[in-house]
């Protein structure tokens, strides 16, 4: 009898904490921003992958405003936005070694600067200052053909290499990715 009422209450237990993660990502669904994922497989079959939270527009005036221009954004919402790569990659001269870091952007109106962290797990707009950047990057800036509401980052695979994009409101931010 107690092996029996033993092992029902480890079941409950069990049912209980498997819960937890499912609840959890429900939770991250319904934000305002909810949480997105978008990766560039490459003809080796290696990947990039980023992780972000995809704020909206809203109406609201974003680069220059929202987001003011020459200062530090996580480029989304929510946690930090998420990169890692399987393998190691240069842009625009620069090297990243396969594996995880935090990115950021320095948007300006004609000149945009990726920042890739060495520091990983910040929540939202904790950047974790210079001394941790792997490398900052120039990014190439064009204007979209229409608004964009919701923040977006996104890949063009070409061979051995991806071009990541990031697009809001009249903005695109892009920078080309070449495996190594």
């Amino acid at each position: 009898m107690k092996n029996y009422i033993a092992t029902i209450a480890l079941a409950a237990i069990a049912l209980t904490l498997s819960a937890i993660p499912t609840s959890a990502q429900q939770d991250k669904a319904k934000r305002p921003s909810p949480p997105e994922s978008v990766t560039c497989t490459l003809a080796s079959g290696k990947t990039i992958k980023v992780d972000y939270s995809s704020p909206r527009m809203k109406g609201r005036k974003i680069y220059g405003s929202l987001v003011p221009y020459g200062l530090v954004w996580r480029a989304g919402a929510n946690e930090a936005t998420t990169f890692h790569t399987d393998v190691e990659l240069t842009a625009g001269g620069k090297k990243i070694p396969a594996g995880d870091y935090t990115i950021f952007t320095i948007p300006n109106a004609d000149k945009w600067t990726l920042v890739i962290s060495k520091k990983t797990g910040e929540w939202g707009t904790d950047y974790p200052g210079e001394s941790n950047d792997l490398a900052r990057i120039d990014m190439k800036v064009s204007a979209l053909s229409a608004p964009m509401e919701d923040f977006t980052i996104s890949f063009v695979q070409s061979g051995k290499s991806c071009t990541m994009q990031m697009d809001w409101e009249n903005t695109r931010a892009s920078i080309d990715l070449d495996a190594k």
